[in-house]
C-alpha cells in the first residue's frame, strides 16, 4: 500500500514494521519518523487505527481467559527441560 506521495520514510516501511511501532520496540529515531509519516499521510494512519482496534479486540476477547493448570505444568517443563539442554 502506498499512498503515491513522497515522504521521507515510505509508506511500505512504515507499514511493514507498524507491529514493532505499536508495540514500541522501535528506537526513538524511527518512532520519530513513523508519528511524522502519520500525520501526512491518511491511508497509513488509518491502517494504523485498524490494527489498533484488532488489538484491542483482542485484548478484550482475550482478558481474563487462563490456562487450565495441567496445560501451565506441561509448558513450565518444557520451558525448562529447553533452559537445561541449552
Amino acid at each position: 500500500m502506498s499512498c503515491g506521495n513522497p515522504h521521507a520514510t515510505p509508506c511500505t516501511e512504515v507499514l511493514v514494521r507498524i507491529h514493532e511501532y505499536l508495540d514500541g520496540t522501535v528506537d526513538a529515531t524511527f518512532y520519530a519518523a513513523v508519528v511524522q509519516h502519520l500525520d501526512e499521510c491518511s491511508p497509513c494512519k488509518t491502517e494504523v487505527r485498524v490494527e489498533q482496534t484488532v488489538r484491542a479486540l483482542v485484548v478484550r476477547s482475550c482478558s481474563g481467559t487462563t490456562a487450565p493448570d495441567e496445560l501451565r505444568m506441561q509448558i513450565i517443563t518444557r520451558i525448562r527441560s529447553i533452559r537445561t539442554t541449552d
